[in-house]
């Protein structure tokens, strides 16, 4: 297929003008990155953000595999002999890939089957004589014709018959596709436990006597019940409503007459749905439903992700980090505003030591010594009384207390990563660590972890994973580049998701700091090892130098644009930082004055924003939150009403910390007074919601919020 057939599917499948589509395809294919597209080549993509870029690259990428896919089925038809001209065309003019392997089917080399063995027996003409089905035709007289040693009676030619008859029908393209539009219609989606699983499988009882309409079963119970089958829970089915009606259309593709014949024909239709056609289109059917789910999934997943690393940091601040815990104490860690260790030690304020004075010493001292602006403690086990204690201290001056989330931090403290930023130091400190610096940036912090270990989404260890992390790894990178990283401060692992990066050159930026100082000015990184010119295109808007030389360097203006507001300066008789800080000045430009054939007004409005706010943080700042003074889940009364942020969503409500160990679920039902397809129209992560306790069951330890009338 032609490149130019390419981009017209492309442009059809994404709603998306051909030109688009054109210009963003020769861009991905000179190694520019989604977020530098986005962000730096808006009039070659007729502004398209990076949702539509993505999409078009997988339908780029689904064709190119899809070609790669023809190539082969073609040489394996040629190979035998069997291709021809117009067998050719209908394989060059097929953009699916199910329909190609149809076409493919009935030539795909096999294993040893009953038909095959048939075959071998020489019985495929008196298959092709039955399957005429001629009114005058005896069956048993026509067997007759082809007994020898293999083939000891008629009984056993038909049956040979019959299996070539039943895989003619299989292979036969309308009695595929007959099959496929009657499970989209009417397949049930069944779970039966398993005999003797009862006690075992507790946590999947709802699915124990389970069916509803395939077609409108969500992603999560689509989820949970595969789950319970591959755990060996549940046994699960997926089957037309109603298949004697299924087997009788089927029929009517095939059945030509009333006699003897027909009724073999019959006979081996009914053993082809039963032992391949059903079986094969179950797969099908299955693996779709599979395939939309995890979809769904991935796509709540890595919203929630987004929303996390894009969560308000507390900024450039002195920070008490601390990991709390009872019997092992908790680990106390101070950071400077870089997020540098200064000292760490444990205190033991929780039972069984009970040293609340102590620690409440401790912590004052060091908030003191050290100038602390804010004290980030962990969400985990003794979080809330960690919490209160720190609260119930008189500092000197003003010091905010945070709730941190803290999953994932024991992966991170137990990684390579943690071990080469900290190998003096144990797991205990390394965690209390990351604890600190997701305070002051979580996203920089985040970078650290496999996204899949941070606790949000929904069964991310049983979707996809090649496509899962795809997927989260373009949500890191279209954070890490919408926000911008300090070059003189960014770690190697946050730089490695810069655009045009990766983790070769981020290691040599980050010794090129360590060997030469910090860097003054964006062009010096041209002298970074294997940093080439396409490498600076793509990366330079996204890095910021504070108190550069020039000023532009800390902005997201791109160094290729430089030489437009240094016009804009020169024909106000001003330099660049006049600009940046008059707003007078900027008032004046007239942006039409410096529309070129390679820079729009798209770009030129982009510019004037960042001299308006350069170096501007999108995330806005942290800011503390309190509970509730309530502290086990026995303590929870129906209709109480308490403040919570948003821990987790899902498709099918969001879980909210409202300072428990146990996390409480909003059912989608129960969040608004309205019709709503997806919890986040009404929800974003980490948003602080009032809740009311609808329903507690302690046996289970599970907590039903609404957020109705609240």
């Amino acid at each position: 297929m032609s490149e130019t057939k390419h981009l017209d599917l492309i442009a059809q499948r994404v709603g998306i003008s051909l030109g688009r589509v054109r210009s963003t395809i020769n861009l991905l294919d000179e190694g520019a990155t989604i977020p530098f597209i986005a962000r730096y080549r808006k009039e070659a993509t007729g502004e398209l953000d990076e949702v539509q870029i993505a999409e078009i690259q997988r339908e780029h990428k689904k064709l190119q595999d899809l070609d790669k896919r023809k190539e082969s089925v073609l040489g394996s038809i040629e190979e035998q002999g069997k291709l021809t001209d117009e067998l050719r065309q209908r394989i060059a003019k097929c953009f699916d890939l199910t329909e190609l392997e149809d076409i493919y089917l009935p030539y795909k080399r096999k294993k040893k089957t009953r038909a095959s063995m048939a075959r071998e027996r020489g019985l495929e003409p008196l298959a092709t004589r039955i399957f005429e089905q001629l009114d005058h035709d005896d069956p048993e007289i026509l067997a007759g014709n082809y007994l020898n040693d293999e083939v000891p009676s008629p009984s056993d030619a038909l049956q040979g018959a019959r299996d070539i008859i039943a895989e003619w029908v299989n292979e036969n393209e309308d009695a595929r596709n007959l099959m496929r539009r009657i499970y989209s219609r009417s397949a049930l989606l069944t779970a039966r436990l398993v005999k003797g699983k009862e006690q075992e499988g507790d946590k999947y009882k709802d699915y124990f006597n389970f069916s509803e309409p395939l077609s409108k079963s969500p992603s999560h119970r689509v989820l949970a019940v595969l789950r319970g089958e591959e755990e060996g829970f549940l046994r699960v089915l997926v089957l037309p409503e109603d298949e004697e009606d299924t087997i009788f259309q089927l029929g009517k593709r095939f059945l030509k007459g009333y006699g003897a014949c027909t009724d073999q024909v019959k006979t081996a239709i009914q053993d082809c749905y039963e032992r391949l056609l059903s079986p094969s289109i179950e797969t099908e059917s299955r693996n779709a439903a599979k395939e939309r789910a995890d979809k769904e999934a991935i796509a709540v997943f890595a919203e929630n992700l987004r929303q996390l690393l894009l969560a308000a940091p507390l900024g450039q601040k002195r920070v008490l980090g601390i990991d709390p815990g009872f019997r092992t104490g908790c680990k106390v860690v101070v950071l400077d505003d870089n997020g540098n260790l200064q000292e760490n030690l444990a205190i033991y304020p929780h039972p069984p030591q009970n040293d609340e004075a102590g620690a409440s010493k401790t912590i004052l001292h060091l908030v003191d010594k050290y100038g602390i602006d804010g004290i980030a403690v962990g969400n985990g086990t003794a979080g809330r009384e960690t919490m209160d204690l720190c609260r119930r201290i008189s500092f000197a001056h003003p010091v905010q207390i945070y709730s941190v989330n803290e999953a994932g931090a024991s992966i991170y403290s137990a990684s390579e990563v943690a071990r080469e930023e900290f190998p003096a130091h144990d797991v205990t400190v390394r965690g209390a660590v990351s604890i600190g610096r997701r305070l002051m940036d979580p996203l920089a912090e985040l970078v650290k972890i496999d996204p899949k270990s941070i606790g949000v989404g929904q069964y991310q260890h049983d979707v996809n994973q090649p496509q899962l992390k795809e997927s989260l790894d373009q949500v890191v990178e279209s954070c890490v580049n919408r926000v911008g990283v300090n070059l003189n401060t960014a770690s190697k692992h946050l730089l490695t998701y810069i655009s045009g990066l990766g983790p070769s050159i981020a290691q040599n930026i980050v010794e090129y700091r360590a060997q030469n100082g910090a860097f003054k000015t964006r062009n010096e990184l041209k002298k970074v090892a294997r940093l080439g010119d396409k490498a600076f295109e793509q990366c330079a808007g996204f890095l910021r130098i504070r108190e550069a030389k020039n000023p532009l360097d800390n902005t997201a203006v791109h160094p290729e644009s430089y030489p437009i507001v240094e016009q804009m300066a020169k024909d106000l008789a001003c330099d660049v930082q006049d600009l940046i800080s008059q707003a007078p000045l900027r008032k004046k430009i007239d942006l039409k004055r410096y529309v070129n054939d390679k820079v729009g007004l798209p770009t030129l409005q982009d510019i004037l924003k960042e001299l308006e706010k350069p170096g501007l943080d999108p995330r806005g700042t942290a800011k503390a939150f309190e509970f509730a003074s309530i502290f086990s889940i026995e303590e929870l009364r129906p209709g109480m009403v308490l403040p919570g942020i948003v821990d987790n969503i899902t498709n099918f409500g969001a879980f909210v910390d409202i300072g428990l160990k146990e996390k409480g679920l909003v059912h989608v039902s129960q969040m608004a007074n309205r019709f709503i397809k997806s919890p986040m129209e009404v929800v974003s992560l980490r948003q602080e919601v009032m809740v009311r306790i609808v329903e507690v069951d302690l046996a289970r330890k599970r907590i039903q919020l609404s957020m109705k009338d609240v």
